[in-house]
């Protein structure tokens, strides 16, 4: 695919790299490439970061249909640049246009486009420990129009971030509540699809939250009102006795990068890990019992995310002393490892930018 290049006439100002929040500064330049019916994909170009125009009956804000991905670029002590298994953010990202009627876009192509901003950018990759450069591939439905129908005109673009942790606490766990008036997402619909909807309807249970002072929601399933689905911004994972245990992927929940990582890197390890039903009934009887060691969740933007409080209803869990546990902890350090470049790639997971 041929990139066309246009640089900005004048460079921002870098922020500082030690006290960066979570998506607020966003780097000089993005990708665009627009999709039109009968000529594909087309026209790719990097252009200055600036204001786009769209009609106001653009589809995308009528009908919604629209994706974005998330993943990251790393700078290793050694001064290379790495992204963490893009092919797996690609192919996902085409499932979620499948499910949204989007055009699929070239998983080659995608993967030139990412790499390409990313080297023009790489003075924006923080170098500080715990920093990186988010990277948010998105499509949007352009065409003008009030019918409901699919899109015949796209854009494709990539735009980047210099971010800091997620979660203001970092690697220290967070407490979460249950969601029980609310529901995120229902087999058959798009629940396994990173699409803008998902996370709109999940802000009430957000909201809520953090009026109660808690960080995320713990998500129920939408019919018994009685599995675990996932965190607001993470898939989940508890520890019970000698077993780590996660919802199973049945279609109402993302299939996350860093999740399908994180069972990898355990089941290397000779841990036992199941991927099935857990009913929140079980997670407290555990917690009861004494036998709920760790939970913790899994995402791009925080990567391990460890849990030291649950509430639901008002009774209260408080998981492994409120502390990071140790199978969290060797997640947590394998795979920012990984993707740093720190310890040794066995799976290759990581791929250098040039």
């Amino acid at each position: 695919m041929r990139i066309t290049i246009k640089r900005a006439e004048t460079l921002k100002e870098k922020p500082d790299f030690n006290a960066l929040q979570f998506g607020k500064i966003f780097t000089d330049h993005m990708f665009i490439m627009n999709y039109t019916e009968g000529a594909g994909w087309h026209d790719a170009r990097i252009v200055p970061f600036e204001n786009i125009s769209l009609s106001p009956a653009a589809m995308v804000f009528h009908y919604g249909q629209e994706m974005f991905e998330g993943l990251k670029a790393y700078e290793s002590p050694d001064g290379k640049i790495r992204l963490f298994r893009p092919d797996k953010n690609i192919e996902r990202m085409n499932n979620t246009n499948d499910r949204l009627c989007i055009p699929r876009v070239n998983p080659d192509d995608a993967l030139q486009a990412i790499e390409e901003l990313v080297s023009l950018e790489r003075g924006w990759i923080p170098d500080k420990p715990g920093t990186s450069l988010y990277i948010r591939p998105f499509i949007i439905a352009t065409d003008a129009c009030l019918g409901v129908h699919v899109s015949k005109t796209y854009l494709f673009m990539i735009i980047l971030s210099p971010v800091g942790s997620y979660y203001a606490a970092g690697i220290d766990p967070v407490d979460i509540c249950v969601e029980n008036e609310y529901v995120r997402a229902v087999k058959g619909g798009t629940g396994y699809a990173k699409v803008g909807g998902n996370y709109a309807a999940s802000l009430v249970g957000q909201i809520k939250a953090e009026k109660k002072g808690y960080a995320q929601v713990l998500w129920l399933d939408a019919i018994e009102r009685k599995y675990i689905d996932e965190v607001g911004a993470m898939n989940v994972f508890f520890v019970i006795n000698d077993e780590v245990i996660t919802p199973a992927l049945e279609g109402n929940i993302l299939p996350g990068v860093t999740r399908d990582s994180a069972i990898t890197l355990l089941n290397s390890k000779g841990y036992k890990v199941n991927e099935r039903k857990i009913s929140i009934d079980e997670v407290y009887e555990a917690a009861e019992k004494g036998s709920l060691k760790e939970m913790f969740g899994t995402g791009t933007a925080a990567v391990i995310s460890p849990v030291g409080k649950l509430d639901w209803n008002g009774r209260i869990a408080v998981i492994n002393n409120g502390e990071i546990g140790p199978i969290s902890r060797f997640l947590y350090d394998s795979l920012t490892g990984i993707q740093y470049g720190t310890v040794k790639d066995e799976f290759g997971w990581s791929r250098e930018i040039k």
